[in-house]
């Protein structure tokens, strides 16, 4: 049998995150465990287990026997709950700056898990995490829950302005700063921004 733990994880994962910045509608082929299990049945008879000419058959390890096969996955417990109040903060800001609030909600998710009281190493404060001189230069007070997710909107829109609307280019440059998107022509070759990228747009998408 086709071990999908994995893909419900990752779907149980995006709409929790969906649900905490109140991103409406859930996460597509939520149902496609059991769908495809019912066809791989169909096609083997009933029988349990993949049939050998199926490309995963050999690929796939077996699924533990004592495990439920459909299993539903559980949220991850270290998920923050929703946040009614950040959810309607990034709707706001998102239409104020005329930005999509699920890229603003992705951003928010992977710069500080949507925490307001958010210090990295490197000074960057509250939820979209922006530096004080950035912020200064925003016209906003970082520490402002309100007024950082407001920031954090503007200077993203002034990203996608600047990169043609390319929304790659815009969350590289939210990470590494715009000069280093253009002296590479795109994503720069940081391991951090590069991870940084895929972890928004994964959610994005």
């Amino acid at each position: 049998m086709i071990n999908l733990n994995g893909v419900h994880e990752i779907q149980a994962r995006i709409a929790a995150i969906q649900q905490k910045f109140g991103i409406p509608g859930g996460v597509p082929g939520m149902d496609f465990g059991s769908t495809l299990q019912k066809e791989i049945d169909k096609g083997s008879g009933g029988t349990q287990g993949v049939p050998a000419r199926h490309p995963s058959a050999q690929a796939r390890p077996a699924q533990d026997s004592a495990a439920p096969s459909m299993a539903a996955p559980a949220i991850d417990a270290d998920l923050p709950p929703a946040n009614p109040t950040l959810s309607n903060l990034i709707q706001e800001a998102a239409q104020k700056y005329q930005v999509d609030p699920k890229l603003v909600s992705a951003i928010a998710e992977v710069e500080s898990g949507g925490n307001p009281s958010a210090i990295s190493p490197a000074g960057a404060i509250g939820v979209m995490q922006l530096m004080p001189g950035t912020a200064e230069g925003l016209g906003v007070n970082p520490y402002d829950e309100r007024q950082n997710i407001e920031g954090g909107a503007k200077y993203l829109r002034q990203m996608l302005d600047a990169f043609g609307g390319d929304v790659r280019k815009a969350v590289a440059a939210y990470n590494a700063g715009p000069q280093a998107v253009k002296e590479y022509g795109g994503v720069p070759p940081y391991r951090e921004t590069q991870n940084y990228v895929n972890k928004v747009l994964d959610l994005y998408r």
